[in-house]
């Protein structure tokens, strides 16, 4: 098989500022693998989450190292192939893991969730991001997304470097603001890590009298953080799950025993096989699974939306967020984000990409 990568950019519509920053513009590489005349796609790039940094160019060239490796190999010789796959970088494991699913799927002639026996009946609504920012800017913000999509979960972004005082008045705006919509509105809360535990121990019972519904990662990743999950899980009333502080299996084995739940994500695991068999072990273990993005296109969000039958917080968003999506095919009904019903991933391209 024959594998080759292609750079390109995206912009998002509103730039997304979290308790680590703001980002924009997005450079993302589009993997490709090749056997027997049937292409698979994958999507790999930058990834930062404060203790982890990849960057899209370091993808890139351990993608061009590996191409020559691949030559011997079908893409179906997944225990052959595992060897060389086994010490790529999560991000760039992610976009070749992505390419073999998706011309696995292909060749079958099948959808991925179908291949895996999954209802595509159980999808439940996605949850959309609004992100930190003034009063003003966080209610414009949810006016959009009411109007794109008719969200029934919002997830807002807090951990603001100004404090705890500007996070409550994010929250009470929002409170206010979901109370002039129709229908129920579950509101998430996202801190990325932003909170000491002494700060998410004052903000989790005060969410949870706000109507909060979960709280993600409050607490900075780190070796330490089982310990501090199970310090704050007494004190907090809503739900916990973990981001950046799980990466591998191992992460959640050792955070399990104090969080609820755990948001997984493609390029974060290194890909579907991973993010799959992190889903049943979490499963397993009694946890519940949110399924996040970052910058990711339709292709990226496609792939991980061949998981969506399992997940109750879905939070398949970043796509929506974007001025030009090259691909399509990640089909919506309102804010129900559901898997394609065609071949592999079932995404095509929307405009063709400059190369």
């Amino acid at each position: 098989m024959q594998g080759c990568c292609h750079s390109f950019q995206v912009e998002r519509i509103v730039p997304l500022t979290i308790s680590r920053g703001q980002t924009h513009g997005l450079e993302r590489l589009l993997v490709e693998i090749s056997h027997e005349g049937i292409t698979g796609w994958g999507e790999a790039g930058h990834v930062d989450t404060g203790h982890h940094c990849y960057s899209s160019q370091g993808v890139r060239r351990e993608l061009l190292r590996l191409w020559p490796q691949l030559e011997p190999y079908a893409p179906d010789q997944w225990q052959q192939l595992e060897p060389l796959l086994q010490h790529l970088s999560p991000p760039a494991r992610c976009g070749v893991d992505m390419a073999l699913w998706d011309w696995w799927g292909k060749a079958l002639g099948r959808p991925l969730w179908r291949l895996w026996g999954l209802d595509r009946q159980r999808c439940v609504a996605t949850s959309v991001t609004v992100g930190l920012g003034s009063v003003e800017a966080v209610q414009q913000r949810l006016q959009q997304w009411f109007h794109q999509v008719q969200p029934s979960r919002i997830k807002l972004k807090l951990g603001s470097p100004q404090g705890l005082d500007h996070d409550r008045q994010l929250v009470q705006a929002v409170v206010q603001e979901l109370e002039q919509w129709p229908g129920t509105v579950d509101l998430q809360i996202d801190a990325n890590g932003g909170w000491t535990l002494e700060e998410a121990m004052a903000m989790a019972p005060w969410l949870g009298d706000q109507g909060a519904v979960l709280l993600e990662q409050p607490l900075p990743a780190g070796t330490n953080d089982q310990e501090a999950y199970g310090a704050l899980r007494p004190h907090c009333p809503l739900p916990v799950v973990v981001d950046e502080s799980c990466w591998t299996l191992e992460d959640l084995m050792r955070l399990a025993p104090h969080v609820d739940g755990v948001n997984l994500k493609l390029l974060k695991h290194g890909g579907l096989s991973q993010a799959l068999l992190m889903a049943r072990v979490a499963m397993g273990l009694g946890m519940e699974l949110m399924l996040g993005c970052y910058g990711d296109t339709s292709l990226l969000n496609g792939a991980a939306a061949q998981l969506l039958p399992l997940v109750r917080w879905p939070d398949l968003d970043s796509h929506l967020n974007l001025r030009c999506d090259p691909f399509r095919g990640l089909e919506r009904i309102q804010d129900v984000i559901l898997p394609s019903k065609a071949p592999g991933l079932g995404i095509q391209l929307a405009k063709p990409l400059p190369w």
